[in-house]
């Protein structure tokens, strides 16, 4: 739940805010003067501090200044009823995230509350990049220890100390902000803000706006000046999303800043300087954007300082166990399982992940919602999971025997997904690496009914064409039927 602080000697103001945010998801706690907020945040520990500027005592600014000085990484949102005076310029020269103009608009309050709290957990959210899941003390993580998120860590390791741009590219879902909040926890910078844009969720008129901010008047519904992510950031991480998805007039004003570290908000004229450390990501081939004059390609190589190559989850699938664990972790609570089965975890391995971690997450979120015993089993999973396994085997999926193996379809450790084993060998590789992931599972007993069950399938029940086709009399093969109790199961005579 975010903790939201609000400072305002008005008593108006503290009821309008109550009925505003009057949510099971937010927790509102007010104060009437500066000195009241400053004791209440160590006991409170808010996500967002809201104050207004002109109080009795302690006033707005030196209210931000105290903040600023004991947690940089609180945001603080000031309130002023007296327009874009220069004192509201002045405190987000101090770091106050934005500020509001009184009397508030509601859409606009809630908007921005919501982008504050947002960046409240960004700043705040640890990010593990070492596969250390015995520590539970962290609240995201890049997870792996497959070879290609091996070389990720390194990378990360390389370039978060300096202050070099960094492009980090891959399909959707691989985690690459995951990857940009990494670098931003482990480089000089920590201390600072850290905001994140994404590029294509906002309408082009207003990304520029957004970005750069605006002077009042500048275009039609202008009516204040407006602070853009850039001055917000002054100091910090400006993490820019789907950055491929800009337009050529914004792409510009990014390539002056990246290059003389200045630039004028929209219909101001005035030059502004910022000292801002500039993480991009896109989904998009870039090189390819250039060559079709989508993209500038002066800008491409400015941002191309240091490049981040995230690998799908396709070719990843090692990191699978892991990534379901930690998730099950992410999610522990009253009724949640906290184990998977064996042969879902096989049809996890198998399915190509087109939406990759983000839709990994998604699925076990799905099914710890579904789930009715203390295990995740593979009718937990949706369809479109468990169809690598029901094209690889006919038997049903639904609650396996003790000891029963689903095989799903063939993985190589390319990540190249194959239709079928090719020979012996390969399908005993396959069966050991189920065995790997499941210490309990007797890999001889489990593959021996599935083969009978298998044979029995194949030839309609008859036993006798059964037993020839796995090269064993009928009588063994009547003995295994009833070792393994298939005869009630497949109600075969």
């Amino acid at each position: 739940m975010d903790k939201l602080l609000l400072i305002d000697d008005e008593v108006d103001v503290q009821y309008s805010f109550r009925r505003i945010f009057d949510s099971p998801d937010l927790e509102l706690h007010t104060a009437s003067s500066g000195e009241e907020g400053l004791k209440l945040i160590p006991q409170v520990r808010p996500d967002l501090v809201i104050t207004d500027i002109r109080m009795a005592g302690i006033n707005g600014l030196e209210t931000l200044r105290r903040i600023r000085q004991a947690d940089p990484k609180l945001p603080v949102i000031l309130m002023t009823a007296y327009g874009t005076t220069q004192t509201a310029i002045e405190a987000m020269k101090l770091g106050a995230f934005d500020y509001l103009l009184k009397p508030f608009d509601v859409p606009r309050l809630k908007q921005l509350v919501g982008d504050a709290l947002k960046a409240s957990r960004d700043m705040r959210q640890t990010v593990a990049v070492a596969p250390q899941l015995e520590q539970q003390d962290y609240d995201l993580g890049v997870i792996g220890r497959s070879h290609p998120m091996q070389s990720v860590f390194k990378l990360i390791g390389q370039v978060a100390g300096t202050d070099a741009t960094v492009l980090i590219t891959g399909e959707s879902g691989t985690g690459k902000e995951l990857v940009a909040r990494a670098i931003y926890h482990n480089s000089r910078r920590h201390q600072q803000a850290f905001l994140a844009i994404n590029c294509a969720a906002i309408p082009e008129n207003l990304l520029e706006s957004e970005l750069f901010g605006h002077e009042k008047g500048a275009f039609t519904g202008a009516s204040q000046q407006r602070i853009g992510k850039f001055e917000q950031c002054h100091g910090g991480t400006l993490f820019l999303d789907e950055i491929g998805d800009m337009s050529s007039t914004t792409q510009t004003k990014i390539l002056r800043v990246l290059q003389s570290g200045s630039f004028e908000r929209v219909g101001g004229n005035a030059p502004i300087r910022v000292d801002v450390r500039i993480i991009a990501a896109t989904n998009k081939p870039l090189e390819d954007a250039v060559a079709n004059r989508q993209f500038r390609e002066d800008l491409f190589y400015r941002l191309n300082v240091v490049r981040i190559q995230m690998p799908p989850l396709r070719e990843r699938r090692d990191d699978i166990r892991l990534l379901v664990d930690y998730f099950l972790r992410k999610l522990a609570g009253a009724g949640i399982p906290k184990a998977i089965n064996t042969s879902a975890i096989a049809a996890l391995e198998a399915y190509h992940w087109p939406g990759n971690v983000r839709e990994l997450e998604n699925v076990i979120r799905r099914a710890t919602v579904v789930a009715k015993g203390p295990s995740l089993l593979i009718s937990d999973l949706p369809s479109e999971v468990t169809v690598a396994v029901q094209k690889a085997v006919s038997t049903p999926v639904a609650s396996p025997a003790p000891d029963a193996a689903v095989v799903a379809a063939p993985v190589e450790s390319t990540g190249a997904h194959r239709s079928e084993p090719t020979s012996i060998p390969e399908v005993a590789q396959w069966l050991f690496r189920f065995a790997r992931a499941d210490s309990k599972l007797r890999v001889l007993p489990a593959v021996e009914r599935e083969l009978i069950i298998q044979a029995l399938k194949e030839t309609s029940g008859n036993q006798v064409q059964a037993a020839k086709l796995l090269g064993i009399t009928r009588a063994t093969l009547r003995k295994r039927v009833e070792k393994f109790s298939i005869r009630r199961e497949l109600n075969v005579a």
